[in-house]
């Protein structure tokens, strides 16, 4: 997330070590230039309350759905289990993060709130296994059957985390700067193949009703989803995509106090987004969420 995590003590541009000090910028910004465009730090705070109230229920109600099925479950489950557990995480770091903007400054916390954000950073490669998953289930389905064991899925899990925790773990104790490059790439790279494999069942599933008058069911659904979910890669992450090659060209209260906030800020209403979408597919859930009826039955693709 560039430098919108920096620890303020070690910031250069920060006239105090503690966020709102007398000398210092008041703590809903963190660059005392930015006080002439403070708009992109109060959208910021909105998304990271918003997160924390809708966000935070919905992944555990996600977890809990997940851990509790005994069958009829997708292959990509165990994907989306992963998720929810790392987008919970980064919810329930909003309090700490606002506290230590708001009345402590210590310094010391600045650490694991940068962890918090590299593992976020990150979070992509878990959509990037559930679309592959989609990817070959729909366009793929003879291969596909010789890989459902959850066993291949479970490793896959273990190696994506090691690589998060890596990540997380450098730009704690690096530095945000430390990892900008790898971020870039990650970002680049899961968008490219998210982007493929969304249009690529798209695809399939238009091809496979040319002629007829009507498509089935189950395919008509999956058709929705896959639909709902390249929209939401596109708005989630073309943004920070399409502001990397010019990042040169805007002023410093251009891109930190306006441009880099509001992007990010819209990557990570992912950690809400992406659970909701999750339930709204649920085949039942007892009680409700976030708003959402979910004892309603609604006809799951197992994709």
């Amino acid at each position: 997330m560039f430098n919108t995590t920096q620890n303020p003590a070690t910031n250069p541009y920060m006239n105090s070590t503690t966020p709102g000090g007398p000398s210092g910028p008041p703590p809903w910004y963190q660059f005392p230039v930015c006080a002439v465009a403070p708009y992109g730090f109060i959208f910021y705070f909105g998304v990271k309350v918003f997160n924390l109230a809708v966000g935070t229920p919905c992944n555990v109600l996600v977890i809990w759905q997940i851990a509790t099925k005994k069958s009829d479950s997708s292959t990509s489950d165990i994907f989306i289990f992963n998720l929810a557990i790392l987008d919970a995480y980064f919810c329930l770091m909003t309090p700490i993060e606002m506290a230590n903007r708001l009345l402590l400054g210590d310094s010391r916390i600045w650490y694991f709130q940068r962890f918090a954000y590299g593992v976020k950073d990150v979070a992509p490669l878990f959509l990037v296994c559930i679309c592959l998953d989609r990817y070959f289930a729909v366009v793929h389905p003879v291969l596909f059957t010789g890989i459902r064991d959850n066993k291949i899925r479970t490793g896959i899990s273990v190696v994506v985390w090691g690589l998060i925790l890596a990540y997380g773990l450098t730009k704690c104790t690096l530095g945000v700067m430390s990892v900008n490059e790898i971020f870039s790439g990650v970002i680049l790279f899961a968008f490219a193949v998210m982007v493929f494999c969304n249009i690529s069942v798209i695809w399939v599933l238009r091809r496979s009703v040319a002629g007829k008058e009507e498509m089935h069911p189950v395919k008509k659904k999956a058709f929705k989803m896959v639909l709902i979910i390249l929209a939401i890669i596109v708005s989630n992450y073309l943004p920070p995509v399409a502001l990397m090659p010019f990042v040169s060209y805007y002023t410093f209260v251009q891109f930190r106090c306006q441009i880099s906030i509001s992007v990010f800020s819209i990557m990570d209403l992912s950690c809400s987004i992406e659970p909701l979408l999750y339930i709204t597919k649920m085949d039942r859930v007892d009680g409700k969420c976030c708003g959402w009826n979910s004892s309603k039955k609604t006809q799951d693709v197992k994709v």
